[in-house]
């Protein structure tokens, strides 16, 4: 049963009379007159009782009318509310992102598409890298920022930005009144570390696999504020971006001296994935920000 199916047989029980329904509905009437035909077998009873091609609609036509009435006015509901959440100006944006980030780049970043975008609206999940990336693989967000590039070809890379990182010590902490600092100085102090499913935590072990130093960890925690949290108590040390929501009291933030230590965050699009004119307007947003990053 085909939906221009049912549209037909609506069409002739208004108009009962094959020509005439034929004409509104641009068709020839040997089509209409199959399709309707082909209705009733498929349905076992006959909807019309027919008086050459004038037609009266029976009592299995109109029980049969009152829900392909309500079937057709859902799918033009549906239709219109796929337009709403996919309109370009007016649509829904679904973004997943990572815990941290909802403290002060996603608000921001929001507040700054919204400004020349008011109508749009977005869909927000936030978690740890693996919850994020299974909302993205099931299909409930389109799009993931996070802060690790991606492992799979399957996805595109789009920086948003990129901040150094930093040795977190407490402030009574021998190192505290260091303008810089090597990490081969913390090798075997107690280290505040990240739990599974933190990608700051595979990118420190990726680091420092191929650098002369080990990371003696004590506490691994569930989120960087926890991490920030512990370093601040005298609990260990740590390397962390220096971001809103960790800049807690008794910390000092110290540079380090070895090059390329920075914490990346960018956009993770799938690249098979349907992307709504919305999210595509959105996307593009972010990759003419990332073409004109220094």
């Amino acid at each position: 049963m085909e939906l221009t199916q049912l549209e037909y047989f609506l069409e002739v029980a208004r108009k009962e009379h094959l020509t005439k329904a034929a004409e509104a509905l641009a068709i020839t009437q040997p089509a209409l007159s199959h399709s309707i035909a082909k209705l009733e077998a498929e349905l076992g009873v006959p909807l019309f009782e027919r008086k050459g091609r004038n037609l009266q609609i029976n009592r299995y036509g109109v029980m049969f009318s009152k829900h392909v009435e309500r079937i057709l006015l859902e799918v033009e509901r549906a239709k219109q509310e796929i337009e709403e959440c996919s309109n370009p100006d007016s649509g829904v944006i679904h973004l997943s992102y990572l815990n941290i980030l909802g403290v002060d780049l996603i608000p921001r970043l929001i507040r700054t598409y919204q400004l020349a975008n008011p109508k749009i609206t977005f869909e927000l999940t936030q978690g740890d890298k693996g919850a994020i990336l299974e909302q993205v693989e099931q299909g409930h967000t389109d799009l993931m920022i996070t802060s690790e590039r991606p492992v799979s070809d399957a996805y595109e890379w789009v920086p948003i930005l990129s901040l150094p990182l930093f040795l977190v010590v407490s402030s009574d902490h021998v190192l505290a009144d260091r303008t810089s600092v090597s990490l081969v100085e913390i090798t075997g102090q107690p280290f505040v570390g990240l739990k599974h499913n933190c990608s700051l935590k595979d990118s420190l072990l990726t680091r420092v696999h191929h650098m002369d130093f080990t990371l003696a960890s004590s506490y691994d925690a569930e989120d960087l504020p926890t991490v920030a949290g512990f370093v601040a108590a005298g609990l260990g040390v740590s390397i962390l971006p220096r971001t809103a929501g960790l800049n807690l009291e008794g910390l000092r933030w110290i540079p380090l001296q070895e090059q390329g230590w920075e914490w990346e965050v960018g956009l993770h699009v799938k690249k098979e994935r349907f992307l709504s004119p919305a999210t595509q307007r959105f996307v593009h947003f972010l990759q003419e920000k990332a073409a004109v990053r220094p």
